[in-house]
């Protein structure tokens, strides 16, 4: 394991000095898995959703955590990103929706905290905008899938 680059000699945190460092082109994915009942999944897919397009929400609220994250996580570089996606598919068979977002940057730092912010807005506004229909939903994971670019190099989450 790699030394925590975010605090000092004296365990003090501070913000990593990047500016040494060379740019290059930047990806990560990460996802957030929301678990519902059968007929809130339904409720979504079929477009009977009082607050109107659930999916078009969650979208909208991926992206603007991504371009947020700076703002949100101490410590966190403020970054331009070049493309921030969000692929957002129900699955009636488990009764989820599998958000995964691609974050992407031309930088000295990585995007991978851009992606993971943006899978878990997205999973929040999800359990924001269904809430009043069922409380009990879960969002049963989050993680990072992939990370290319940087001195380290391609990760790929196991399994």
């Amino acid at each position: 394991m790699s030394e925590l680059t975010h605090l000092n000699e004296k365990g003090e945190a501070h913000m990593v000095d990047v500016g040494q460092k060379s740019e290059s082109e930047r990806e990560a994915r990460a996802e957030a898995i929301v678990r519902m009942l059968p007929e809130t999944l339904n409720m979504i897919i079929e477009g009977k959703h009082k607050k109107g397009d659930v999916f078009a929400v969650v979208r909208i609220a991926g992206i603007q955590a991504a371009k947020k994250c700076w703002d949100l996580i101490p410590l966190c570089h403020p970054l331009m990103l070049t493309s921030i996606k969000l692929n957002i598919v129900p699955n009636e068979a488990q009764s989820t929706v599998r958000i995964e977002t691609v974050c992407r940057v031309g930088g000295k730092t990585g995007v991978e905290m851009e992606a993971l912010t943006a899978a878990s807005v997205a999973a929040l506004t999800l359990y924001d905008m269904c809430k009043a229909v069922d409380k009990g939903m879960v969002i049963e994971q989050v993680r990072l899938l992939e990370k290319q670019g940087g001195k380290s190099g391609h990760w790929v989450a196991e399994g």
